[in-house]
């Protein structure tokens, strides 16, 4: 089986609801997932700088956590590339690096207009919505992601979720598509 590897950007990373489900779809190996350093940098000083109560090591215990569990997560000696690279956004050359050194497919964004699909298609790289992503994990494997998604809303406790809530919060997420995708799929969640 031909496993993609897809690239988290710090924007997917960034709210707790939209990383914890990719992160137990990660855990499938349904795909390959990958990050930075420098994108966990990226998307826990984001969090630190617009919610000043949360703790800093909780966060890092979050990312360590991720670091962990996930295989051969973490691209490295990708930072000679950046110079040679060019997007809408400079800032985000160092994610376009990262998804070159780690052969990945595609790069899961929701800043899709600072990853121009001509300048990726070079490297045969794609970008794509978290929505579209994970409807197309959908497509590929119907029982294990929502085997993932009903692992995540079971550790959800305080409160305890319902099918529809845990649903409700991942539309607001910006999955809007992948949670119509669901709907025959809700007694599983």
């Amino acid at each position: 089986m031909n496993v993609h590897t897809a690239l988290f950007d710090a924007n997917v990373l960034y709210p707790a609801p939209l990383r914890d489900a990719l992160m137990q779809l990660a855990l499938s190996d349904l795909f390959k997932a990958k990050w930075t350093a420098d994108i966990h940098r990226e998307w826990i000083e984001a969090l630190l700088r617009n919610e000043p109560h949360r703790q800093r090591s909780a966060l890092e215990r979050t990312r360590d956590l991720m670091d962990r569990a996930t295989r051969d997560c973490l691209v490295s000696e990708y930072e000679d590339l950046i110079p040679a690279l060019e997007l809408p956004d400079p800032g985000d050359r160092h994610v376009l690096a990262a998804a070159i050194v780690g052969r990945c497919d595609v790069i899961v964004t929701q800043n899709l207009k600072h990853f121009p699909r001509a300048t990726l298609a070079r490297y045969g790289i794609d970008a794509q919505h978290p929505d579209i992503f994970l409807c197309e994990q959908l497509w590929l494997a119907p029982g294990v992601v929502c085997d993932a998604l009903r692992k995540v809303r079971a550790r959800l406790k305080n409160p305890p979720l319902t099918t529809e809530d845990y649903l409700s919060i991942l539309a607001r997420q910006g999955l809007e598509t992948f949670v119509e995708e669901l709907a025959p799929h809700t007694t599983l969640i």
